[in-house]
């Protein structure tokens, strides 16, 4: 049984992973630009718990097991760390909280960008399952990141459903999802 209820506003975690904007040295302009695409995707209420934590892999593991089964949030979006830096452990740590890897979104998203920049093969962007909740890595810079929820949102929604989670009505006018006709 989920702790969803079709009255209830859902819970949507963005989760930033960066030294450097962790200790101020910039603004975190990702999280704002997830959060901004999200509310222009959704037309389903959410409340975004949003965090910025350091590049320690049992840091994010600790704020997205927080996330996902405190917090219940059923679709958890990080940025940052998937490089092949040594500081870049998101997959990583998304790999060790999950139950379930779904490679295809990581492999969506590398071919999405690789049409703007060819290093888009050093990305290691993935997505994966825990509980109730989809976790999916996205890379850390703002253009990109719109770019890689372009190419992957329309299978976000069902793959909710699939899991338990709340029903996600999107902006058909913004984005169009795909559901199999019942």
């Amino acid at each position: 049984m989920n702790d969803f209820s079709i009255n209830s506003i859902i819970n949507i975690g963005i989760l930033t992973c960066s030294d450097r904007a962790s200790r101020g040295v910039y603004d975190d302009e990702s999280g704002a630009a997830i959060a901004q695409t999200l509310k222009e995707y959704l037309k389903t209420p959410f409340e975004a718990l949003y965090s910025l934590i350091p590049d320690e892999q049992s840091v994010i593991e600790a704020e997205l097991k927080r996330l996902t089964d405190i917090e219940h949030c059923c679709l958890i979006v990080t940025t940052g760390g998937t490089g092949p830096a040594l500081r870049d452990v998101t997959p990583e740590a998304t790999e060790a909280v999950c139950e379930k890897m779904l490679p295809g979104f990581g492999e969506q998203m590398r071919a999405a960008s690789l049409q703007y920049v060819p290093t888009a093969i050093l990305s290691r962007q993935t997505a994966g399952i825990r509980g109730h909740s989809l976790i999916v890595n996205l890379p850390g810079k703002p253009k990109s990141i719109r770019e890689c929820l372009e190419a992957i949102f329309p299978a976000v929604p069902y793959c909710i459903d699939l899991i338990g989670g709340p029903y996600l009505e999107t902006n058909e006018a913004v984005i169009k999802v795909f559901r199999p006709k019942a």
